[in-house]
């Protein structure tokens, strides 16, 4: 049996992650959020590690207010930075296998082709920023793990865009979505399932990798809109605007597809089409 702490668990990814746990029994699950374990307090990280003993932890948690964290920098900074540092060096001391959620924005989006995980980043936005230094941290820090970078997560649970299309969606009759920002969405469903599909393999490595994954497919906020209300049964016109209309405080990437090839490469992972995964959650949110 290994052990694996959850941290950030009542979040999209970590809720995923508790929905598939009965599905790998060869695991036993701890999970925590800041009510349990507070990653910002380094104390209490060390003796959280000190009295339990864990193979694998995933951190989920993260500070993911993206106009917010241009004002609210001590707290993205202590959220994405310095509880990184301080979970790194607790899993390096106890030999612990670290993984951690990052994201595309610690690009600036000015590719013309899918990043992989050996273009320079460049983030373009505070909180861009702080997820950059945030892995740069854990290099930095620990022994053994991996960093997982997506673009785009919703789930059935928390809140994202998604949700807040379905909305708005049964609140207006019309919604204008950037048609300019060019990415690919992920479920995080399909992400808590490449992650432990990871972690149940032969395939990892000593020292610190870099892995991108989202779902299959390239398309921009207005496509992805459009096929919510489509596949929800919604109607609400959705109207292409462009990026200018519609003035945020944190600079977005105008394209953040990720390369998925290497993860694919290296565990052998099948990864869903977009389109087919929005389906599914949107079942399951019905279901639920």
């Amino acid at each position: 049996m290994k052990n694996i702490l959850v941290t950030g668990s009542n979040g999209q990814l970590g809720s995923e992650i508790r929905q598939l746990e009965k599905q790998y029994p060869g695991f036993i699950f701890t999970y925590t959020d800041v009510d349990e374990l507070d990653l910002t307090d380094e104390k209490a990280v060390n003796h959280f590690f000190g009295n339990n003993t864990f193979d694998f932890c995933i951190n989920c948690a993260a500070y993911t207010a993206v106009d917010k964290a241009e004002d609210d920098r001590d707290l993205a900074r202590r959220i994405n930075v310095t509880a990184v540092e301080y979970l790194a060096k607790a899993c390096s001391g106890h030999g612990t296998f670290l993984v951690h959620i990052s994201t595309d924005y610690v690009f600036d989006g000015t590719n013309y082709r899918p990043y992989t995980e050996t273009d320079p980043p460049s983030p373009d936005s505070y909180y861009g920023l702080t997820k950059l230094e945030g892995e740069k941290a854990m290099k930095k820090l620990t022994r053994n793990g991996i960093i997982i970078r997506t673009s785009w997560l919703y789930s059935a649970f928390g809140n994202n865009f998604v949700k807040t299309m379905l909305r708005l969606g049964r609140e207006r009759e019309s919604l204008g979505v950037v048609a300019d920002q060019i990415g690919t969405p992920t479920y995080a469903g399909d992400l808590a399932r490449a992650i432990l599909a990871i972690l149940s393999g032969e395939n990892l490595q000593e020292g610190i990798e870099i892995y991108h994954y989202s779902n299959e497919g390239v398309i921009s906020w207005y496509d992805f809109a459009q096929a919510i209300m489509r596949a929800s049964g919604t109607e609400c016109k959705i109207n292409a605007i462009e990026s200018k209309d519609f003035p945020a405080k944190a600079n977005r990437p105008f394209y953040s597809v990720l390369s998925k090839a290497k993860i694919k490469n290296d565990f052998g992972l099948k990864v869903p089409y977009w389109l087919d995964s929005l389906r599914y959650m949107l079942k399951q949110l019905k279901d639920k």
